[in-house]
């Protein structure tokens, strides 16, 4: 019995050691590894934590991009004449303009560009997360409560939201004092609307309750009206009755009218779709973050769209105060020639 047991030994142990000559070396510590415990069920552990890349690269990453930012906004204002100087100030002319709006008198390319900003909420809003996200350390400490539920945080975002149209609205009164034309307190209403709406959308997102819900449709429902008025009648100059081209304008730069009914459609679906980010519709496995990402690339569409009719409509119907004349007079005084 004894010799067998020996035998078995010795042969379990050759065994072993063979199978031990043909195994594989191990992986390093790097990688991950799956771990089969006695429930059966698989696990992939990964590298240790000193190991990974998120450790080594995360922060010089995120110094990067600040430095990224900084030299961005040093190029802007570099006094040097280099990097198309005299454009660059003239963008942050135009930028001051829009600030400090009622005391400045309102040029197109102003409220052009204020136009635009109406569009960029919430690039701005995500220009204020990466400030708080570097001013407060959060790329050292990983704690993000101040930049997700902070008092100051939240509050700011009111101010952000609401910027863009109370330099617009600023600008039409500005507009009203100088000309006195009655419509520039319309538009000047028209953005008070959006500023109700987009607070009131900004409280249900803090504080969601059935009451918040009905101000929010009813608000954004009034502002997007007034809304698609002031676009079609007043910014395109389109929906008129008694025009020669049903519907639209007498004069036309493209020849396809189907062009501008289809304009018409496209600019009404886009301006309605805030209803998505108030209702939060289900779509597939589409992730929130993602769908607000896709919605806020459609308004920069929508503006991009509403900036050709604009101006098509601005030069159609002439600019300053001659737009019923088809020439605009120059500061010339006409003389004989020499007949």
């Amino acid at each position: 019995m004894y010799g067998n047991s020996s035998c078995g030994r010795a042969q379990e142990s050759t065994t072993t050691s063979s199978s031990t000559s043909n195994r594989p070396p191990p992986l390093p510590r790097c990688f991950p590894r799956l771990h089969v415990p006695h429930d059966g069920r698989c696990r992939l552990y990964g590298p240790p934590p000193h190991l990974t890349l998120h450790r080594h690269l995360s922060t010089p990453s995120r110094l990067h991009s600040w430095d990224f930012a900084a030299c961005s906004v040093l190029l802007l204002i570099c006094p040097l004449n280099v990097f198309y100087r005299p454009t660059r100030y003239c963008f942050l002319t135009v930028i001051r303009n829009i600030v400090c709006s009622p005391f400045y008198k309102v040029l197109m390319v102003d409220f052009f560009m204020a136009d635009q900003l109406t569009s960029q909420i919430p690039l701005l809003r995500h220009m204020e997360s990466a400030a708080c996200y570097f001013l407060a350390g959060s790329f050292k400490t990983h704690r993000y409560e101040t930049c997700k539920s902070g008092k100051q945080y939240r509050e700011l975002a009111y101010v952000i939201s609401f910027a863009p149209y109370y330099w617009r609205a600023m600008q039409c009164a500005r507009r009203w004092f100088d000309e006195c034309n009655i419509d520039h307190l319309a538009n000047l209403g028209k953005y008070v609307s959006a500023m109700v709406a987009a607070g009131a959308r900004l409280t249900y997102a803090r504080q969601p309750s059935q009451l918040w819900l009905v101000i929010v449709l009813v608000t954004s429902f009034v502002a997007t009206v007034y809304q698609l008025y002031w676009d079609f009648v007043k910014d395109w100059g389109v929906l008129n009755r008694k025009s020669k081209n049903a519907w639209l304008r007498d004069d036309l730069v493209l020849k396809n009218k189907g062009i501008y009914y289809g304009s018409i459609a496209l600019n009404f679906v886009l301006r309605v779709a805030w209803v998505e980010t108030v209702m939060k519709f289900n779509i597939g496995m589409v992730e929130s973050r993602l769908l607000d990402f896709f919605l806020a690339s459609l308004e920069v569409i929508r503006r991009g769209h509403w900036n050709y009719y604009r101006l098509e409509n601005e030069h159609l119907n002439n600019v300053g105060k001659f737009r019923a004349v088809k020439t605009v007079p120059l500061p010339f005084h006409e003389t004989n020639s020499g007949r």
